[in-house]
């Protein structure tokens, strides 16, 4: 059952990585959901902040995902991402230095003002980014289960243990689950 859970995060999870929804993830994906977070944060097309960002998911790319390509493939499929991502369960200090990275090059996205915490509204931002159909009342459902001492922002270790569980708990109460608003398995 608790193999099932974490399958059906991923799988739901990749569903909104892959933009374009072609069926498999790749550099464009990762240039969209770049676009896509910075006109949320509220940077227009072509100004440095944009860039940044994009640049950031990008780099997400190069840097987790595309040293995993086989030799010659330019994309990730559904099934090799789910079995993959999956696989860290079993290896939690796996889970820590991939998602991890992953969490805070996010954090640095994420927290606009620099601030060193998100606070609901750039969590907002950042979501709909990356789950554009996550409405308010799911996102603000989804941070209050994150924001574990109830002080009103994420905290980075908040924000980055919430990604971290998402992608590699097997735990049905983790507080991750919540990331992406209701776990997919109690819809």
């Amino acid at each position: 059952m608790t193999d099932d859970i974490l399958t059906a995060k991923i799988a739901h999870g990749f569903d909104y990585l892959d933009a374009n929804g072609d069926g498999r993830l790749d550099e464009h994906d990762h240039v969209v959901l770049g676009q896509r977070t910075a006109a949320n944060l509220g940077y227009t097309t072509g100004s440095p902040e944009e860039a940044r960002i994009i640049d950031a998911y990008v780099a997400i790319w190069n840097d987790l995902h595309r040293p995993s390509l086989p030799e010659g493939q330019d994309h990730i499929d559904k099934a090799a991402f789910v079995a993959v991502v999956a696989s860290l369960a079993d290896d939690p200090a796996a889970a820590q230095s991939t998602v991890g990275a992953l969490a805070r090059a996010f954090l640095s996205i994420a927290d606009d003002d620099g601030s060193g915490t998100v606070s609901l509204n750039e969590f907002a931002a950042f979501q709909r980014g990356h789950f554009p159909d996550l409405d308010r009342d799911q996102t603000e459902k989804a941070f209050a289960h994150l924001d574990l001492d109830g002080d009103g922002t994420l905290t980075a270790d908040e924000f980055t243990s919430a990604i971290v569980e998402y992608w590699s708990s097997t735990d049905p109460d983790a507080p991750g689950n919540w990331w992406m608003g209701q776990p997919v398995y109690e819809r």
